[in-house]
């Protein structure tokens, strides 16, 4: 029998097509899904185009954590739609209120051994406790969804092994910050980042979840821990002991790239505005003004997370210039914080106690004052993200966030001992927890779709034309985040279920001018196209960031690389995801340019290694390259994956 890792096990055993070879095209069967509000009413309105009866999957989720804030009618007319619609296909579906998709399902759902796909990008922290957890667009959900395999590139393991054991004043958020420090937000990009080694003790299941969350922000397509005792520990305390299985690498396991890090040297890290992979010593950038600190989401979503933020600010009262804001992950977190009495010390701090969900993390409330410097245990800071445009956001640990509440600077909660005389606090994972199945409704029955007047059907896309003259409406540089193109936020994701109104905000965040321009273009033109340079469309999964540019004409991107999920959701909705053969022939456009390709469905069909852009006027040739398999030929040029399940 082959000696294996945990990664090749888990995708050996749910291989349905395709090789275990990296790069070749394989075909996953799917166990679990899991959909979010933000992106869920766009995959629900998808089953609906497919006609879809029931789902196929063992065990399908439908959580609501993103738009919590009932401003208008918008927000929870859709969580009434997505209630109606999960009864109406088969998911269970998670009360809005009761906490973030992948925090609950790892209490309530997950199991090791098992594959889950979900319409977030965070949603490998599920590779936590043993399970293969990767993020896609909702279209790659909805098809895994009505029982079809899930396609994706056979990435390349990365075998991270861990010694030590971390020191006082360091956790979970610090290993993953120096998985950024080393390799960037695109350095994990064709990985499964797979964490072995004597380390892995001292970290609990929720310590693992941390560093498989925000695996995402290295560009990795998941990140996977092995079932082990520490895997059985957690399952027994949440009542589901009956889920463990031991998965662990063979003895003798090989990866194609191997890291190491040591635990016990790591002191603690912050990531600097406007990137996660932009990495520094707390210690280096101490002294800063802040005028706001976050503590919650699911990049630090444990019981032990709230707790020790607790202990530190006990018996303190922050200084009167700082928003201290806390989001607890789940209801169950938030009850049990209230059992042990670590709530209390919060509140009593000047802590503001927000709904169980994802919100400032998605720009969903807590947007920071202009000007301003805002700590967070978040996972991402990308620009504008939070709500505000010039938005200076940090991302630390639990640690480091309530060090810094406490003094109103960017402290290294070191310090805090000869600072404050406060001794670094002995966590003890609790022997029983109190289980909140409450907020869980059991798919049951069946129902009709309830529809507000906010939810629209899905617009009708045309086939891939052969022959295209259009403009580049916008030249991009490196790393546009899907924040940047399709802006996040209180203001535009209430609208994620309505494309035309949604599809005023694409690349807002980039040109405030993108939407009025795209109108104009289409007096003139039969669409457009953008370019950007490497590590296109990064970020969240929000399947909308290529929808709305459908919407508004795009045929076609052209960028030096992209990002695994925007250049899927490229293809599921017939944007052709071109790539610069050279390089430096992006510094050779300009906004504004027209080009002209001919013969492009012939192109797609036969798969060429190469094909010429002429730039009209100049009748330069800009060689184009394209990485597509056969299954998504006919998706390309059937105009999307939409048009492509419905002919089938």
């Amino acid at each position: 029998m082959k000696v294996q890792n945990v990664s090749e096990k888990l995708i050996s055993t749910h291989l349905i097509s395709g090789e275990m070879k990296p790069g070749n095209e394989i075909g996953l069967k799917i166990d679990q899904v899991l959909l979010q509000d933000a992106t869920g009413t766009l995959v629900m309105l998808e089953l609906e185009a497919f006609n879809l009866n029931k789902i196929k999957p063992e065990i399908a989720v439908q959580y609501v954590d993103h738009n919590l804030l009932q401003t208008d009618f918008k927000n929870m007319d859709d969580h009434i739609f997505l209630q109606s619609a999960a009864k109406r296909f088969g998911y269970w579906f998670s009360r809005s209120g009761n906490g973030i998709s992948h925090v609950v399902h790892m209490e309530r759902f997950g199991r090791p051994g098992k594959t889950l796909l979900g319409s977030d990008s965070h949603t490998p922290a599920g590779g936590s406790i043993g399970m293969l957890a990767i993020g896609t667009g909702g279209l790659d959900v909805a098809l895994a969804s009505a029982g079809e395999p899930y396609f994706v590139k056979m990435p390349k393991i990365m075998g991270v092994k861990l010694t030590g054991k971390l020191p006082n004043w360091v956790s979970a958020k610090d290993i993953v910050l120096e998985m950024l420090r080393r390799y960037d937000v695109t350095g994990g990009r064709g990985y499964i980042l797979e964490y072995y080694g004597p380390g892995l003790k001292y970290l609990s299941a929720w310590d693992r979840h941390v560093i498989a969350n925000m695996g995402t922000e290295l560009g990795a397509t998941t990140s996977v821990f092995p079932s082990d005792e520490i895997t059985l520990d957690f399952l027994r305390k949440e009542g589901r002991e009956d889920h463990w299985i031991k998965l662990e690498a063979d003895e003798g396991a090989s990866y194609d790239y191997y890291e190491e890090i040591n635990l016990s040297e790591l002191v603690p890290l912050i990531a600097l505005p406007s990137s996660p992979g932009k990495i520094m010593k707390v210690s280096e950038v101490s002294g800063l003004n802040v005028g706001q600190v976050v503590i919650g989401s699911s990049a630090n979503p444990g019981l032990r997370d709230f707790w020790i933020a607790s202990q530190i600010v006990k018996g303190k009262v922050i200084p009167a210039h700082i928003s201290f804001d806390v989001n607890p992950s789940s209801r169950e977190v938030l009850e049990n914080l209230m059992e042990m009495r670590a709530l209390g010390p919060l509140i009593a701090s000047g802590a503001r106690l927000h709904q169980s969900g994802c919100m400032g993390c998605i720009g969903m409330g807590q947007a920071p004052a202009t000007n301003t410097i805002s700590l967070r245990t978040m996972p991402r800071n990308f620009p504008g993200r939070s709500g505000t445009l010039d938005d200076q956001v940090y991302l630390c640990s639990p640690e480091t966030a309530a060090a810094t509440a406490l003094t109103g600077k960017i402290t290294d909660p070191r310090e805090l001992e000869t600072l404050m005389n406060i001794s670094y606090p002995k966590w003890e994972e609790p022997a029983k927890i109190k289980i909140n199945k409450d907020m869980l409704i059991a798919p049951n029955g069946s129902s009709e779709l309830i529809k507000g007047p906010n939810i629209k059907t899905l617009p009708k896309f045309e086939e891939l034309a052969d022959e295209l003259e259009i403009p580049i409406l916008l030249k991009m540089k490196d790393n546009i985040s899907t924040d940047g193109i399709l802006k996040a936020g209180s203001d535009v994701l209430p609208l994620r279920s309505n494309i035309p109104e949604i599809s005023k905000y694409t690349y807002y965040a980039i040109d405030p001018s993108f939407y009025d321009r795209a109108i104009q273009n289409q007096k003139n033109y039969e669409g457009f196209c953008i370019i950007a340079g490497e590590n296109y469309a990064q970020g969240s999964s929000r399947e909308h960031a290529a929808l709305s540019p459908k919407y508004l004409g795009q045929k076609f991107a052209i960028a030096k690389s992209y990002a695994r999920i925007g250049w899927q959701n490229l293809i599921n909705f017939g944007i052709v995801p071109f790539e610069f053969k050279n390089a430096a022939d992006w510094d050779k456009l300009e906004q504004g340019d027209v080009l002209r390709i001919k013969g492009l469905r012939a192109a797609i069909k036969n798969r060429d290694s190469v094909i010429t852009a002429t730039l009209v006027g100049k009748e330069i040739g800009i060689p184009l390259t394209f990485n597509i398999s056969e299954r998504q030929v006919d998706i390309i040029l059937k105009g999307g994956v939409i048009n492509y399940v419905k002919l089938k």
